[in-house]
């Protein structure tokens, strides 16, 4: 499947005390997976094949999907799941089992392991604190297994890439260049396993086949019907899940958006943006992959290129850099200390203006330019990243506390954008919010030393008018995107039911956790 040493050793680590010990293993090496979910351009399931081939196991991969948290929305779990049908028929062709798993994922993924005999687990990177903690729980529960984590998402491993929590872009910038020639190579191709490969026993194939997700259409109705998910943050159109469609919206950027990328990414009126962190929030795409293919324009565009792998290499690895070793990255206790010093000087200032996460939600502010972001927000499911600057700062500024705009400003993305629940959501907060990797400004009120921004700098760089009427508030709480979706529809869950290729049918109305509607 894949040759001896593909995987650089130090893109692993075992998280256990246990070694892999072959002898009545029936098992074999399981790929838990998690943040990467596909099944090509995936280093994680690479090693797996890799473990394999090297000790003689069969492979097989499991997902588990938790039970529903605070942001729970049919948003989520259809792109998600729709993701997770097309890496089921992926490893189909590979002839790998997968098994889909539901409930508290250590006791699933414990009980998983103890039935099966499971010989090692290889999962995925995050540096974030509820997967960190699955994989603990694991190590603690089944001190006998073996538990590998490779970085799959970060070009550079987090931990070669720093050995510390760097205070900003340029303390990473230079750790993480002079290593890109080591680690950007494309990553190998995954073979089918052949014919003499060892196989799993035959009660985990008999589980894998029992327990096969054949209608995904009817699981996410299922999932979406839950009275803990807040059916109003509806499904958006603007982007098709899964690998094939992010593969081809690589492309697409490339191809149409590339050569205005380092000119105009700033003006949310162009569409200049790559588009791409929704994908890479649920691993549908590999940055590695994404970033080579980038890279074979650089004759052509080399401000473009050099301008997007910046943000797309430097920047967001940079983020998970912060996660990864700053325990408190969601809270004020995480900010540098001339920030937090600062905010907490101002935090009783008076505000001008007071908005509750509701009035929020709703774009029920003063401000129609932060509105129309907010709605933005919320119909397509991604903010502009320049606006998500103002927005923040604007929480910040309307917020009675800063520790409250902080939590407001996470929850709102968190909620609405698929590429919420990530490192670089986090960090874009924390940076508007609590000055992470910024540095302190001119004092003001409220503010503090944190960087300051408002409606009348926002004038100066775009045409304030059109954005805000490109982005009205409605009552409707319609989901359909400004932009038509491209042709990866016809690619999309390739080899599914015909009926799947339907949005689910919305659940019966039903008052949200806290009552927001879409503007």
């Amino acid at each position: 499947m894949v040759g001896s040493g593909a995987v650089h050793p130090d893109r692993i680590r075992l998280l256990s005390n246990a070694k892999l010990q072959k002898a009545g293993s029936g098992g074999g090496v399981v790929y838990w997976m998690q943040r990467d979910q596909r099944v090509h351009d995936n280093w994680a399931l690479l090693y797996a094949a890799e473990l394999c081939e090297k000790h003689e196991l069969p492979l097989s991969v499991v997902y588990c999907n938790a039970p529903p948290g605070e942001h729970a929305t049919p948003r989520e779990y259809c792109f998600r799941m729709k993701g997770l049908a097309e890496v089921q028929v992926d490893l189909d062709k590979l002839n790998v089992p997968f098994r889909f798993l539901q409930g508290e994922v250590v006791d699933e993924l414990v009980s998983f392991c103890s039935r099966h005999e499971v010989a090692a687990i290889v999962t995925d990177f995050s540096p974030l604190r509820e997967p960190r903690a699955w994989k603990e729980g694991l190590v603690e529960r089944a001190p006998e297994l073996p538990v590998y984590e490779v970085d799959a998402h970060n070009i550079v491993p987090v931990w070669v890439a720093s050995d510390k929590q760097e205070v900003g872009a340029r303390t990473i910038r230079k750790k993480i260049t002079e290593k890109l020639p080591k680690w950007l190579v494309r990553v190998p191709t995954l073979l089918p396993r052949p014919a003499d490969a060892p196989t799993p026993p035959a009660r985990l194939l008999e589980e894998c086949k029992k327990e096969r997700i054949t209608d995904w259409k009817s699981l996410i109705q299922t999932l979406i019907d839950d009275p803990k998910v807040d059916s109003t943050v509806g499904e958006v159109d603007f982007w098709v899940p899964g690998a094939a469609a992010a593969l081809q919206a690589v492309d697409s950027f490339c191809e149409k958006r590339l050569k205005v990328y380092a000119d105009k990414r700033n003006d949310p009126n162009i569409e200049a943006c790559s588009d791409l962190s929704p994908y890479l929030n649920f691993g549908h795409l590999s940055s590695q992959r994404m970033a080579l293919r980038v890279k074979e324009f650089n004759k052509t565009n080399h401000e473009g290129v050099a301008a997007f792998l910046e943000e797309s290499i430097v920047r967001r690895e940079l983020s998970d850099n912060f996660c990864f070793y700053q325990p408190h990255y969601d809270s004020l206790d995480g900010a540098a200390g001339w920030a937090r010093e600062s905010l907490e000087l101002h935090a009783k200032d008076k505000r001008e203006h007071l908005y509750s996460l509701e009035e929020l939600a709703q774009s029920k502010t003063h401000d129609d330019l932060w509105n129309a972001a907010q709605t933005q927000l919320v119909r397509r499911g991604k903010m502009h990243g320049f606006m998500r600057m103002y927005w923040a700062k604007k929480i910040l500024e309307w917020s009675p506390a800063p520790d409250e705009a902080l939590k407001n400003a996470i929850f709102l993305n968190d909620h609405y954008a698929l590429d919420g629940r990530d490192p670089n959501g986090f960090v874009g907060c924390a940076w508007s919010v609590m000055g992470t990797h910024d540095m302190g400004w001119a004092e003001r009120a409220v503010f503090g030393k944190i960087r300051y921004m408002n409606y009348n700098g926002c004038k100066r760089k775009f045409d304030v008018k059109s954005f805000v009427a490109k982005w009205p508030k409605s009552s409707g709480g319609s989901t359909k995107s400004a932009r038509p979706t491209t042709n990866t529809q016809t690619t999309l869950n390739r080899n599914l039911s015909a009926d799947f290729e339907e949005k689910p049918k919305p659940p019966p109305p039903k008052k949200p956790k806290l009552g927001i509607p879409l503007p």
